[in-house]
């Protein structure tokens, strides 16, 4: 084994060892991962305030303010909104539940022609009444549960404080990872660190806006149609609109039966699928290419792909960290694509070039015959003719 092949195989032992203790430690990483999050949606506001002559300290602390601010202020006005539509779902629970077994079910049997007993209402609602009943006997057990409590409060200071810390020496900790990486290898990972960078700000901070303009379209369109629900259903759909096309399929769905519920007529189901018709729209015209760009490129199988393999791997933490890992994952399978491409595993037609040439001279329909050699140019019709005056 020749030394760069000892140096690559450490390399994947240590790239190894990190990607392992990264999942054996996921559930404690939770308010890190935030935390860096936050930290680096805050840092280019930090360096510009720097660039305009604060100090490090000072701007990281202006726009640590800023972060709180805003997010206190987001609390206050969604938390009570919140609190008042799951009042108001829970009051009208009953009401679906009746269009359901009345409307909606009678509708299915007779179109699709199944059985009636596969729609039995009582034994559904049983079914539901179990898993939710364990479902509150979990949630007491950890209300109860003082470490679980102590736990949800460690996290909920460690958050900011991490933040904080890690917005301040962010660049330090960026300059002190450059500083440990081998000499060999230090040019190829700082502009694949640059194209991962590019690709996480187009995506952290052009997708949060895309999900937080599109939750207020749907929450303020499904308001004004009248639908009690409107703004639940719009901030629900907002949110995992991270998901091609499942902030869509759920919100539309859960405001279709809304709407069928609450007022049972075709001029409000057609508002309804005109809300999200528009608001496809804005997402896949305006929003998106304005805000995220074609940076990431993520196909939306992919992204599917990379937020159920998060889940199952990681948990929630998985999830938060789904797609900001398969866009790194992207610029990197850009990057071995390109080298690929000019490799001589791709380069090389593996056919000789005299045969090669020999070869579309025949397809042409045209004898080939092996070239003379030059002859000099004094040389006449023979090596033994003289020289012709």
């Amino acid at each position: 084994m020749t030394a760069q092949d000892s140096r690559r195989w450490q390399m994947l032992a240590i790239v190894a060892v990190i990607a392992y203790l990264i999942y054996l430690l996921a559930p404690v990483l939770m308010p890190f991962a935030i935390a860096a999050m936050l930290a680096y949606l805050g840092d280019p506001l930090a360096d510009r305030l720097e660039r305009l002559g604060a100090g490090r300290t000072l701007a990281v602390t202006i726009v640590f303010v800023l972060l709180l601010l805003f997010t206190i202020g987001a609390l206050l006005l969604l938390i009570p909104l919140i609190s008042r539509q799951v009042d108001n779902l829970i009051q009208n629970l009953p009401r679906y539940g009746d269009w359901i077994r009345d409307t909606a079910l009678p509708w299915l049997q007779a179109r699709l022609r199944l059985d009636p007993h596969m729609f039995d209402t009582g034994r559904l609602v049983d079914a539901v009444k179990e898993h939710i009943g364990s479902i509150g006997s979990v949630l007491g057990k950890l209300s109860r549960s003082g470490v679980g409590v102590l736990m949800w409060m460690t996290n909920l200071v460690l958050v900011p404080v991490v933040a904080f810390y890690l917005l301040r020496d962010w660049d330090r900790l960026v300059a002190w990872i450059d500083g440990m990486l081998p000499r060999s290898v230090q040019p190829t990972a700082a502009h694949l660190a640059r194209e991962s960078d590019k690709v996480l700000g187009a995506f952290v901070r052009g997708q949060m806006l895309v999900m937080l303009a599109l939750g207020l379209f749907y929450g303020a369109g499904l308001a004004l149609v009248g639908l009690s629900v409107g703004p639940l259903i719009g901030m629900v759909a907002g949110l995992l609109s991270f998901v091609p096309y499942l902030g869509f399929i759920i919100g539309f769905g859960a405001a279709v039966i809304a709407v069928l519920v609450q007022y049972g007529d075709w001029a409000h189901l057609l508002l309804v699928c005109g809300v999200f018709a528009v608001g496809q729209l804005l997402e896949g015209y305006v929003l998106v290419p304005k805000l995220v760009g074609d940076k990431i490129g993520l196909h939306p199988v992919a992204v599917i792909f990379a937020v159920l393999a998060g889940g199952y791997l990681a948990g929630f933490l998985g999830v938060l960290l789904a797609l900001p890992a398969a866009s790194v994952i992207l610029v990197l399978l850009r990057y071995l694509t390109e080298r690929y491409r000019m490799s001589e595993l791709y380069t090389d037609t593996g056919t000789p070039p005299a045969a090669a040439v020999v070869a579309d001279t025949a397809a042409d329909g045209v004898p080939v015959t092996a070239p003379e050699p030059p002859t000099s140019p004094s040389s006449g019709d023979g090596p033994d003719t003289p020289p012709k005056p």
